[in-house]
């Protein structure tokens, strides 16, 4: 129960602004469920209403053809979650609500990282890298904004580095952002756990689930303060051309991997999966700027109106949103089994 009243006060900002038009969605959802209506493919979108009403609000806003196709990935992670987890408290098997608390908090991420907890400041500005438009992206830390700066004017990268170290400090930003929604989630819980006063409400608090949290934040600020620690060196040394991963999301594994009480053929089996996984992120950056380019030029042949161009512009525009949500899905759900696997054998280092 405790769970519960924690995360409620926690998302119920979040999701004012999408349930406030509830109403009017879930009506959508419904005319459009009905055969024949032309809205039929949107609004089953999803499983999970909610989550369309989330998709169709996005839809509205200002995002890049890139952010939409990364946040369908989110949701679609989401809704395979929120799914399982259906199940498993239909079986009774959620009963403290921390599974369900843990959903709350990865959709508190997601609509924050998209700009749509109704706070005007927290939406992440998009970063075009195929434009130069890293000029337009903050990273809201001094000590990050003084490194980038460095590495920028330093001459020691080329634009391809600079690209890719671009990532790496937008990557740990989110990180960043998402150790204070945790870290929001423990104060809040362990606030109510303070303030109780029935000794029954004490006895069926569950104290695991605190050591859970902090256990999760403990983790996050390991790798935010090796992530840091990085981009500190690259910043002041540059790129070390025998560098065995490139993409920051497999240098965070694969550093955590190292300090995990992994044998020495499991690390090696390790190291593998992160050579497919670091693979599958870059063919999933490829169809991101090329979806990005395709909606450039798709824009530009609106304003034409040579209807031919157009038509075969769409065409080409829908293939490769298809295929770069697809691949964004791919990329999430192998991080997601990773970064379980990880968690794991760093689980067995604190036994």
């Amino acid at each position: 129960m405790s769970a519960v009243w924690e995360l409620l006060a926690l998302s119920s900002s979040l999701l004012l602004v999408v349930l406030a038009q509830g109403g009017k969605y879930s009506r959508e959802v419904n005319e459009a469920a009905t055969a024949g209506s032309p809205k039929r493919q949107e609004a089953g979108e999803f499983r999970v209403v909610k989550l369309n009403q989330i998709w169709e609000k996005a839809q509205r806003l200002h995002l890049s053809a890139v952010k939409l196709a990364e946040l369908h990935s989110d949701l679609k992670i989401q809704e395979k979650d929120e799914l399982s987890w259906k199940k498993l408290k239909a079986e009774g098997l959620d009963e403290d609500g921390e599974k369900e608390a843990k959903l709350r908090r990865n959709l508190n991420v997601i609509m924050t990282k998209y700009g749509m907890n109704g706070k005007k400041d927290a939406q992440l500005v998009d970063t075009n890298y195929i434009k130069d438009g890293t000029e337009s992206d903050v990273l809201d830390d001094p000590r990050l904004e003084k490194l980038w700066s460095k590495a920028k004017t330093s001459g020691k990268f080329s634009d391809q580095e600079l690209d890719k170290l671009w990532r790496e400090f937008k990557h740990h930003k989110e990180k960043i952002h998402e150790y204070n929604i945790l870290l929001e989630t423990v104060s809040r819980t362990e606030e109510i756990h303070k303030n109780m006063i029935n000794p029954s409400e004490e006895d069926q608090f569950k104290e695991e689930i605190l050591h859970g949290k902090h256990t999760e934040l403990k983790d996050k600020m390991r790798s935010i303060n090796q992530g840091l620690d990085r981009l500190r060196k690259i910043s002041h040394q540059g790129y070390d051309p025998a560098s065995e991963f490139d993409e920051p999301r497999v240098i965070d594994l694969w550093d955590m991997a190292k300090s995990a009480n992994f044998t020495e053929k499991e690390l090696e089996s390790f190291r593998e999966e992160l050579k497919h996984f670091e693979a599958k992120i870059e063919k999933h950056h490829h169809y991101q700027k090329q979806l990005e380019i395709s909606h450039q030029k798709l824009k530009h042949v609106e304003g034409t109106g040579d209807k031919d161009h157009l038509s075969r512009n769409k065409e080409k525009y829908v293939m490769l949103e298809e295929k770069t949500k697809e691949l964004g899905y791919k990329v999430k759900k192998h991080l997601q089994d990773l970064s379980s696997r990880l968690s794991r054998g760093l689980q067995h280092n604190e036994l």
